[in-house]
């Protein structure tokens, strides 16, 4: 297959980069809105969703319910309340601003607490007017049956938006901040699109820079962008197709594309180091059959070496690459036997980014190469710059046959069992603050600080206690009179301070029950515990708790009713994979082991900066207490995928002297030495991509990027340097022991290198 998709892309160069490039262009359109209405635009946001839950059904059956759709509302601060002259002069000039808002396409009704027959003793009053008495709301209901692509919604908004200035005869430091569902959606995905160009601007010239000392000039350095620029657009383009049918969260977008550059990035790196490596080789074997000098000169830069160069890389790099993504593709298509949306999306998504990342290391950047990789083997202009080409012999691609690697690996051979201890024991300290991981499902969290709707919402739950949704609610199949009698039973639980008013859904047949607690945060212990505790009680009738704590509890159960499925089947096949690939079992089983334990560190480390906040000041956010559920999720299957890469990387070199007839020891040595330096540089360059994207301010962002910045860190260091090498050198032969049927299998089946 290799061999057949190198000959393709050494007779078609050209075409092969056309297509790409048709592709590139169409797909940046389409996702970009240039034609149609774009990616971002499709986005949405909000609490993770679990299909079939309480906490779901029962917001499903209050809005199956409602009789009102959307609402938007104006919060107009700057007002003095308490001064009698004021109020009566916002209440005369809202009159004809009332009438002509309760006329606009699709409102239903218009509400202020002017309107308010009783005066300041109204609840509705007391609701829309601040605590300080300094400012109030007006609320525009929408018919929710108007369908025009948001067209009525937006004329209000935009409406309510030009009321404080009208007001300003009366009330001159009038301001306002208008608020809805879709401005607050819009506060995200506007956020996502921010934070993924930013990223972008930060990781993609860093990127560069590494791999210009790492290849000594642009050119080679350039070749893995491309593809990481098409893999961007053809991700893009692929979760655009996603939209269309399923409801796309905001995040998925970042997290999927960090994951596209990065291993696009990472493979392209593998690609054109192998092919200089074979070039080198090329050009020694036609040196070895006694040539003339000039000739061989001419020979080395000549078609045909590139060609067979770029065949013999397709058969060696190509196959490393292909064994990382389908291990990578794995690990994310595990995420999909979950029953969060946000999980199954995230996982489908992820697995097309993966499979875009692998065709551009496999098609376009061979392509590349083919077309310029004679000229790769002239000296780069940067090579005459001072400093850079001793710094790019010392730490470029082609490693020599001996150096730090090497000595590296020999001096874990002398003390491995040392080696193991203080690498398991400095990644049993990182991973401990695991033990105390608190996972939030955060609804407003999401929004920016920066955000005007971050202001809103901060404003309301100060300011208009009234007016906000309890942290935790009820919806209980029984009449007003049952519920409260059941209210009573309820207000004794501990931890509940007050129980609110029962009142029903818009049909009347569902009762309505907010319930207060003892502490601020709706997404803490308390609010948790007290969820738990109105489950366990035994009202007589069916009831539905809702809420961010009973939404967390549920997202939390279901990822525990999926792990062991999706555990069991990401083990399975990583065990038949690198059993293919090596002809072991203990292989498989050793990199489960040592991935696993480095990724149980990252974690820690996440869990060390963001929940406990050591890293707040640092990266710019405030903590929530925890980390989400759906990143901790992603973290696991990304950076399981991540740390299996470099597994393949490494094992890949490794096996190749094995089969040629080295020593075990002898194996390790040399593979760690010819591979570190990839996997070291590409460690470090997904590092930097992953980094990039924390510059951005969607908490959700910076806790994937971190995460996963670190997990490559660890893995490509205290793993991939130490902790291999030292397990391979205990193990000794075993390392490569089968039973005998096995191996018999592998010797029909395997997977040759």
């Amino acid at each position: 297959m290799f061999a057949a998709l190198a000959r393709g892309v050494i007779r078609r160069p050209r075409t092969t980069i056309a297509v790409w490039a048709v592709l590139v262009v169409s797909c940046l359109a389409l996702a970009l809105g240039v034609v149609g209405d774009g990616l971002f635009t499709r986005l949405h946001s909000g609490e993770p969703r679990v299909p079939g839950a309480e906490s779901q059904e029962g917001r499903e059956l209050l809005a199956a319910t409602a009789e009102t759709g959307e609402e938007v509302t104006l919060l107009v601060r700057g007002t003095d309340l308490t001064d009698d002259e004021v109020t009566a002069g916002l209440a005369a000039a809202l009159i004809p601003i009332r009438r002509e808002i309760d006329g606009l396409d699709g409102v239903t009704g218009v509400i202020d607490p002017f309107l308010a027959p009783e005066g300041p003793a109204d609840p509705v009053v007391q609701s829309l007017v601040s605590a300080e008495r300094d400012g109030f709301l007006i609320i525009a209901e929408l018919d929710a049956d108007v369908d025009d692509g948001g067209a009525a919604r937006t004329a209000v908004e935009e409406r309510l938006a030009a009321v404080p200035a009208e007001l300003s005869d009366v009330a001159p430091e009038a301001e306002g901040i208008v608020s809805s569902v879709a401005l607050v959606v819009a506060a995200v995905t506007d956020q996502v699109e921010a934070d993924l160009t930013r990223g972008e601007a930060i990781a993609l010239p860093l990127s560069l820079l590494v791999m210009v000392v790492v290849f000594g000039g642009f050119l080679a350095a350039g070749m893995p962008l491309v593809g990481a620029l098409a893999s961007i657009a053809g991700g893009l383009g692929a979760l655009l197709g996603f939209a269309q049918v399923i409801e796309l969260d905001a995040v998925v977008v970042n997290v999927v594309t960090v994951l596209g550059l990065g291993l696009s990035i990472d493979y392209g790196l593998l690609v054109v180091s192998r092919y200089r490596e074979e070039v080198a080789e090329v050009v020694a074997s036609t040196a070895s059959r006694g040539l003339p000098l000039r000739r061989r000169r001419r020979r080395s830069h000549s078609r045909a070496v590139v060609e067979e160069a770029v065949r013999r890389t397709m058969l060696t790099a190509g196959r490393t690459v292909t064994f990382s993504a389908v291990t990578i593709a794995i690990a994310i298509s595990a995420l999909m036997v979950f029953s969060p949306d946000i999980l199954r999306s995230l996982g489908a998504a992820g697995v097309s980014v993966v499979v875009i990342a692998l065709a551009t290391a496999l098609t376009l950047v061979p392509a590349l190469l083919v077309l310029f990789g004679r000229r790769l083997q002239r000296p780069s202009l940067l090579s005459r710059v001072p400093g850079l080409h001793r710094l790019s012999e010392r730490f470029g691609d082609v490693a020599p046959e001996d150096g730090a690697f090497s000595r590296l690996a020999r001096g874990v051979h002398r003390r491995p069992w040392l080696v193991i201890a203080g690498t398991v024991a400095v990644l049993g300290v990182l991973a401990a603050p695991v033990l105390d991981l608190q996972l939030r499902n955060s609804t407003t969290d999401l929004i920016p600080a920066s955000s005007d709707q971050r202001e809103f919402i901060t404003v309301l739950g100060e300011s208009y206690p009234a007016a906000t949704t309890p942290p935790v609610g009820i919806v209980a199949a029984t009449d007003v009179a049952t519920a409260e009698a059941w209210a009573a039973e309820l207000a004794a639980l501990p931890d509940v301070t007050s129980v609110g008013e029962v009142t029903t859904s818009p049909d009347g047949e569902y009762a309505v029950i907010g319930v207060d607690i003892a502490s601020a945060d709706s997404g803490g212990r308390v609010a948790t515990d007290v969820v738990r505790a109105i489950r366990d009680l035994d009202p007589g009738f069916e009831t539905w708790v809702v809420g961010q704590a009973a939404n967390q509890i549920d997202f939390q159960a279901a990822i525990a009713q999926g792990v062991s499925l999706a555990a069991g089947l990401v083990v399975l096949t990583i065990v038949v994979l690198l059993f293919l690939m090596t002809g072991s079992l203990l292989i498989p089983v050793k990199a489960i082991l040592v991935n696993a334990l480095g990724l149980a560190a990252a974690l820690g480390v996440t869990t060390w900066a963001f929940q406990d906040g050591h890293l707040a000041g640092l990266l710019g956010f405030t903590p929530i207490g925890g980390l989400e559920s759906y990143v901790v999720a992603v973290v696991i299957a990304f950076g399981f995928g991540l740390a299996m890469d470099y597994e393949v990387f490494l094992l890949a070199r490794i096996k190749e002297y094995w089969d040629e007839g080295h020593d075990n020891d002898a194996a390790v040595e040399h593979g760690l030495q010819r591979s570190g330096r990839i996997i070291t540089s590409a460690a470090l360059i997904i590092a930097l991509v992953f980094l990039g994207f924390v510059s951005g301010e969607l908490m959700v962002i910076k806790q994937v990027g971190f995460a996963l910045a670190v997990t490559v860190v660890i893995d490509a260091t205290l793993v991939r340097m130490l902790l291999v090498p030292a397990t391979m050198t205990v193990l000794g032969r075993w390392n490569w022991w089968a039973p005998a049927p096995l191996r018999r299998l592998h010797e029909r089946m395997g997977i040759a290198h």
